[in-house]
């Protein structure tokens, strides 16, 4: 074999029928295959509804006949450090190499479709050899998951056939079983149709719209603020207090008005203006499901004293305070990209 490993990095968001070919492709050249499932530490949403368990299952069950030679690692994304994903995939390709019995002469490469400008990615990692496989014609993950959130419509079963069609035959039992009982797939309906419900209020304007809007990162004697978002998207996940910027106020107005909309936070607002430390903009292009949204994150610091009360309202139905560490490690129940945020103000990002 070339190789006695090949990495291939992706969401599988699901596993389909060209994953599994580019999967069976690479088992012909390598010994083992890495698999580096992205968006590890994400709350479920439309674009991200599995888990990385239950991805890893799909790419287990799909290549049952060669699981001893699959490797399976959690990836996390890093939206506004390059750099720090880079290292991030170095670091899981050596610890799945060493915790294999693998050494550093071990032969590495990269295997992936160099089809458009979304695989940039592959051209990052000059050290391994690069398997540029072919296009498979297979449906798109987000074909999939777009037929897969209609499938509880009287028109459906057309789109359960063309899933059925484009998935390994035990992806579609667990796309299937996900369907018919899990809790969480309810609720990912009723985000898809209200984001296919906001997109197509926009539908009409002249051009795609870009929406503005602003995030307040409370810290208060080693706390952080977040409240839980009451409504879609991102019901029920914790969120930086923030909203839209309205047409008559700048962006610091807007944020302090949101903060205090949302957590009804008493301190003066002399106070808050005094301890603001530092404001950032947070721009990835994806970062919101809605459509375009760029966000100015103002970051402010009290450093010590009694926490003050807070409470929900306007679009939260819960305010509270967290400390610092607990907040870093809830990535999957964050909404958004308020994790990359949080680690940007905190130091670890």
């Amino acid at each position: 074999m070339d190789f006695d490993y090949l990495v291939f990095i992706g969401r599988f968001e699901p596993f389909h029928n060209g994953h599994a070919a580019v999967a069976r492709h690479a088992l012909e050249r390598a010994r083992k295959v890495i698999f580096l499932v992205g968006s590890a530490d994400t709350p479920r949403t439309i674009k991200n509804p599995f888990t990385v368990a239950e991805r890893a299952v799909m790419i287990q069950s799909a290549l049952s006949d060669a699981a001893d030679r699959l490797l399976v690692r959690p990836l996390r994304d890093h939206l506004y450090n390059e750099s720090q994903w880079i290292a991030a995939v170095q670091r899981a390709v050596a610890e799945a190499v060493a915790a294999d019995g693998g050494t550093e002469a071990a032969r590495i490469g990269l295997i992936g479709q160099d089809k458009d400008a979304s695989s940039y990615y592959l051209r990052e990692f000059p050290q391994w050899p690069l398997v540029d496989v072919r296009h498979t014609e297979t449906l798109s993950a987000t074909e999939l998951r777009r037929y897969l959130f209609e499938a509880n419509r009287l028109d459906s079963h057309g789109g359960l056939m063309l899933i059925r069609a484009n998935v390994p035959g035990p992806v579609y039992d667990m796309l299937d079983a996900f369907r018919r009982n899990s809790p969480a797939f309810a609720q990912l309906v009723a985000e898809y149709r209200f984001i296919e419900q906001y997109r197509a209020a926009w539908a009409e304007a002249p051009y795609p719209p870009t929406f503005v809007t602003t995030d307040a990162v409370v810290v208060h004697s080693g706390h952080v603020l977040l409240v839980r978002r009451r409504a879609e998207p991102g019901k029920g996940l914790w969120a930086l207090p923030g909203g839209f910027v309205g047409q008559h106020e700048g962006l610091l107005e807007a944020c302090l008005r949101e903060l205090r909309e949302e957590t009804r936070l008493k301190l003066p607002l002399p106070v808050l203006k005094g301890s603001l430390k530092h404001r950032e903009v947070f721009d990835h292009p994806e970062r919101s499901l809605r459509g375009r949204t760029i966000t100015h994150a103002f970051h402010f610091e009290i450093p010590q004293g009694e926490l003050p009360p807070v409470r929900g309202g306007d679009d939260a139905d819960k305010a509270r305070w967290f400390p610092v560490a607990q907040a870093l490690d809830m990535g999957p129940q964050l909404y958004e990209d308020h994790l990359h945020i949080l680690e940007y103000f905190l130091g670890r990002g």
